[in-house]
């Protein structure tokens, strides 16, 4: 699965031509969460609340770079990596 961002030791990636809704899949640290890129909801596993927060806000802060990536992999377009919270 190609890896879109990497910061602050989580790593996000995306499947080509995955299932809808659009949305990622976030490790860190033995934890697996999948995270609905339009409404920033859980859609499977989970992340301590810590984490979760970061996550969350870098989601809405790149939302509109997330989606176009699920749109690239819609259309079987290499991805495009996302800059990560770390140089924002």
């Amino acid at each position: 699965m190609p890896t879109i961002s990497n910061f602050f030791g989580f790593v996000v990636q995306m499947y080509w031509r995955d299932h809808p809704p659009p949305h990622m899949h976030v490790y860190y640290q033995g934890f697996e969460v999948v995270i609905a890129i339009e409404t920033g909801e859980v859609i499977g596993g989970s992340l301590p609340p810590a984490a979760m927060r970061i996550i969350r806000a870098w989601t809405v802060r790149r939302r509109a770079e997330l989606l176009a990536n699920w749109e690239r992999g819609r259309q079987r377009v290499p991805f495009e990596r996302v800059p990560g919270a770390d140089v924002e």
